[in-house]
């Protein structure tokens, strides 16, 4: 299934793919367009849409788009996951940033692959994965001790 979001991704346009593909879509395809066309190109794909005005799966009620698909696609079993879209959620969204700790860090994080690899949507996906898998085994022992 295709997925489209705004093009330069920063912390939830890139978490939502890795989750997205380790836990909802494992062949998922991502596009990345302006943000007035996030909604056409979804429509004229037949694609989902996320972290977009208007999108399918987007901040509501207080929640980045990754907390959405977190309870959407009814993955809150999972401690470890719920925690880290905590984390998330804090890197995200600027009023929440002491929401979590590790928020703060993410953050800085994310932003540091935007400025070495500006809008190149993919290569950043490509290279912040392994953070997000390091991360969720991070939450997974975290909540394993709780």
């Amino acid at each position: 299934m295709k997925w489209v979001t705004r093009e330069n991704a920063n912390v939830d346009r890139v978490a939502c793919p890795w989750l997205i593909k380790r836990f909802i879509d494992s062949d998922a395809e991502f596009l990345f367009v302006p943000r007035d066309q996030v909604l056409e190109v979804a429509e004229g794909e037949g694609a989902h849409s996320y972290d977009a005005q208007g999108a399918e799966y987007t901040h509501r009620d207080g929640k980045c788009s990754f907390d959405v698909l977190v309870q959407e696609f009814k993955l809150t079993d999972d401690a470890a996951l719920v925690r880290l879209a905590e984390v998330v959620h804090a890197a995200d969204v600027s009023e929440d940033r002491d929401a979590s700790q590790e928020g703060a860090g993410l953050y800085a994080i994310a932003h540091g692959f935007a400025l070495l690899h500006g809008t190149d949507d993919h290569k950043k996906i490509e290279l912040e994965t392994p953070m997000y898998d390091a991360l969720y085994a991070w939450c997974q022992n975290e909540t394993a001790s709780a």
